[in-house]
C-alpha cells in the first residue's frame, strides 16, 4: 500500500466517487506533466453539503470544512488521473480557492486554509503548493467554496 493510501486509511478517510461534470467541461485535463483539475465544489458523493455564505451565515470554521471536502474532491480526480498510481504524483503545484463571501468578508485566506492544511496533511511536502484564495459575489449552485487544482505528475509506467 501507497503511503497516501495509509496516511488516508490512517484517518479513516475514503475518498468519495471522482465527481462528474457539472457543465460543459471535463473534470481534468493532462498536458505533458500537469494535471489541471477543474474546480471542484464540496458536494461528496452527489450529497449537497456548504450551500452558504460567508460573512452572513457560515463561520470561517464551516468554510474550512468546505474547502478541505473540495481537496476531498481534488484528491479524487487526481487518484481517477493517475489511475491510482500514487507513485505518478510529484507534488501539488497549485490551488486556486474562490470563497462566496459578502463584501465586507475578508478572511478568504483562512477558508481556504481548509484546502491547503489537507493537502499537506495527506501529501507531506508533495502537499506544499502555491495558491490564490478570493471573494466572490456567488458560487455555481449556491456552494460555500470552489477549488481548482494543478499536479505535477510523471508519465504512465
Amino acid at each position: 500500500m501507497h503511503d497516501i493510501e495509509e496516511k488516508l486509511e490512517d484517518l479513516g478517510i475514503t475518498l468519495p466517487d471522482a465527481p462528474s461534470a457539472y457543465a460543459s467541461y471535463v473534470p481534468y485535463v493532462i498536458s505533458g506533466k500537469n494535471l489541471y483539475i477543474a474546480g471542484q465544489i464540496p458536494f461528496i458523493n452527489g450529497e449537497k453539503r456548504h450551500i452558504a455564505r460567508l460573512g452572513d451565515d457560515y463561520t470561517i470554521q464551516q468554510g474550512k470544512e468546505a474547502a478541505k471536502d473540495c481537496a476531498l474532491n481534488i484528491l479524487a480526480q487526481l487518484n481517477s488521473a493517475i489511475k491510482g498510481d500514487w507513485n505518478r504524483l510529484v507534488r501539488c503545484v497549485k490551488l486556486g480557492g474562490f470563497v462566496n463571501s459578502t463584501p465586507d468578508f475578508i478572511d478568504q485566506p483562512a477558508v481556504i486554509n481548509g484546502a491547503s492544511e489537507f493537502m499537506v496533511e495527506i501529501l507531506g511536502e508533495k502537499g506544499r503548493h502555491a495558491r490564490f484564495a478570493v471573494g466572490s459575489s456567488s458560487l455555481p449552485l449556491g456552494v460555500a467554496v470552489e477549488i481548482d487544482a494543478i499536479f505535477e505528475i510523471t508519465d504512465e509506467a
